[in-house]
């Protein structure tokens, strides 16, 4: 098996494009979210969408929301 580094070298050869796809295909065979979390996540946002309809939660702009960030 290559080294990382070996494997490095032989993916500069490798055109613009082809290196993004590379890339890409690495960083998502890392991305595997964990099932518990990702439940978690779909019940907060559907509590919070629950709380929005009946009225005990406010939307905020997402301008407001941006420049709060932008500082």
């Amino acid at each position: 098996m290559e080294s990382a580094d070996q494997l490095a070298k032989k993916a500069m050869g490798l055109g613009p494009t082809e290196r993004i796809r590379l890339v890409e295909a690495i960083l998502y065979s890392l991305d595997k979210p964990d099932p518990d979390i990702e439940k978690s996540w779909i019940a907060e946002a559907e509590a919070r969408f629950e709380a929005y309809k009946r009225g005990e939660l406010a939307a905020i702009d997402w301008d407001k929301i941006r420049k709060r960030y932008e500082r």
